[in-house]
């Protein structure tokens, strides 16, 4: 294990292999703090633009997963799909760069899920985002 993925698990982060689309982006990682769980992505050559600049999708689609995730344990592990994602990129994300993706649920009602979140390098907000999932009815 490298130094990075040893600070990483000292600090409370689990690294989790994900199946699917997730899993092609990742390794992600997870912490449970006081408010709820936070994402992590320990960013690499192959997630950079041809700017050498961590690239807007990768940092669209840590968002969304965090807030999906975020969004599925807030409704009692029903799935969601977001209908809407709008994103700002605040700053830009380097190789190496740990980035965290924390979000919070603005309003839940029987079928919609309003969120809101942001990525964030050592404090520092690069992506902020807000929500809008669904709640998909359980397969009959």
């Amino acid at each position: 294990m490298d130094a990075a993925h040893e600070s990483l698990s000292a600090a409370g982060w689990r690294q989790r292999t994900l199946p699917g689309f997730a899993g092609l982006v990742g390794p992600l990682w997870t912490r449970k703090e006081e408010q709820g769980w936070a994402y992590g992505l320990l960013t690499t050559r192959d997630h950079l633009n041809p700017a050498n600049l961590v690239h807007g999708g990768l940092l669209t689609t840590l968002i969304d997963h965090a807030l999906s995730a975020i969004a599925w344990e807030a409704v009692e592990r029903r799935a969601c799909v977001t209908v809407q994602l709008d994103t700002y990129f605040l700053a830009a994300a380097r190789e190496g760069q740990f980035l965290e993706a924390r979000g919070r649920v603005v309003k839940a009602t029987s079928s919609l899920v309003f969120m809101q979140g942001q990525v964030s390098v050592a404090g520092l907000d690069v992506v902020g985002a807000s929500a809008i999932l669904k709640i998909v009815a359980a397969a009959p």
